[in-house]
């Protein structure tokens, strides 16, 4: 399995991280720190042979999306075991993801997973994999006392392999 993810800037990367941090801490589960699994919004979710099938589309985007802010504004959960901020889909969102679909969707023996096709995602970014029933009520008690609302920069687009994480490519995106 292949992503094609989002990253943030300096200052939203951090922010991110102190609430990844801080659940890693609390409840003990650290499955997102010790996979090194950066903050980012998967975009599209693919099954494809190898990475070589898949670059010659994906470095086509470098022309076709900047950066753009985004506002995190909500926490929320895949039950039972993630817990996530999410951004407002907005235009930006909703364009690259319609981007990235078009560039990749035509490619024979690849597989876009339906959750990650335009008007079907969730854009999130995970705080908190593999979590327990206890876990997540720790998490969310985490964010309960230390979210608030703010705004982000996506500055990057990259194709990573799972499981675990690793950057095959990556684009830092111009304002």
């Amino acid at each position: 399995m292949y992503l094609i993810s989002a990253y943030f800037d300096d200052a939203t990367n951090r922010n991110i991280e102190r609430f990844i941090f801080k659940i890693a801490e609390k409840t003990g589960n650290t499955f997102m720190t010790e996979n090194h699994v950066p903050p980012h919004i998967t975009v599209s979710s693919l099954e494809a042979r190898s990475t070589g099938i898949l670059l010659p589309y994906v470095s086509k985007l470098e022309s076709k999306i900047l950066c753009g802010e985004i506002q995190f504004v909500s926490v929320g959960s895949f039950f039972p075991y993630v817990l996530y901020m999410a951004p407002v889909l907005n235009e930006y969102l909703q364009n690259l993801s319609e981007t990235v679909y078009h560039a990749i969707s035509g490619i024979a023996d690849v597989s876009v997973s339906r959750y990650y096709r335009p008007m079907q995602w969730l854009p999130h970014i995970t705080l908190g994999k593999i979590l327990t029933n206890e876990q997540m009520r720790e998490a969310f008690a985490v964010m309960q006392e230390g979210f608030a609302p703010f705004t982000g920069k996506i500055t990057a687009i990259g194709l990573a392999k799972v499981n675990p994480h690793e950057d095959v490519w990556r684009m830092e995106l111009q304002n």
